[in-house]
């Protein structure tokens, strides 16, 4: 928490909120499956200060869209970060179990957050427009690109927190797609990257 604290300066009210959230994905996940049993006693660190630090790469943009939200990590930790930080960005999560979105709603609801879910397939919801796109553990980097074409402003940002083959998974990309990529180290681990991508377009 103090880390977290710390790194993006953040209020008191705002780790209120981080904390209930934190508190709510702990009851939540002894009845379906938002996180591993495993990883909730190192839940700060590894979800949600992993979620925290791709918000300040945007901090600035009105409409960011969540894709495969899950427990909400990144799209509820953004908007978290975001109604003090940015009240007036809509965070639009877009998650298919019904189950997951309806904790989705939950916490929304519950911290007053400016944020909306879209429940259904990716691939089927309404072209979102949106000035930034972001995925945490969902699909593979092709994929994920395929998701921006759809649902991603022609000037927008994509964010991509991935793991140690962040590498290969650019070089098999690379064969589809052109793309301007900035990728940054991620401070929850030294082997992990959050691509930052922009400029997208088929081969």
């Amino acid at each position: 928490m103090e880390s977290i604290s710390d790194a993006f300066n953040v209020s008191r009210e705002t780790m209120e909120r981080l904390t209930a959230y934190h508190d709510q994905v702990v009851k939540w996940t002894t009845r379906i499956n938002l996180i591993s049993i495993s990883s909730v006693p190192d839940l700060w660190q590894r979800h949600i200060w992993d979620s925290a630090q791709i918000a300040v790469l945007c901090r600035t943009v009105r409409t960011w869209v969540d894709v495969g939200s899950g427990g909400g990590f990144p799209g509820l930790v953004v908007a978290i970060l975001a109604k003090e930080q940015m009240p007036e960005r809509e965070t639009v999560m877009i998650e298919s179990d019904v189950r997951k979105s309806t904790f989705l709603r939950t916490v929304i609801r519950d911290l007053q957050l400016n944020a909306r879910v879209i429940v259904g397939r990716i691939e089927d919801a309404p072209p979102q427009n949106a000035e930034v796109m972001s995925a945490r553990a969902l699909a593979d980097l092709t994929q994920l690109l395929g998701y921006a074409e759809r649902h991603l402003a022609p000037e927008g940002t994509a964010i991509f927190l991935k793991g140690e083959t962040w590498e290969k998974e650019v070089e098999m990309a690379s064969e589809t797609w052109s793309f301007d990529l900035r990728a940054h180290k991620s401070k929850t681990n030294p082997k992990a990257a959050i691509l930052e991508i922009k400029d997208i377009s088929r081969v």
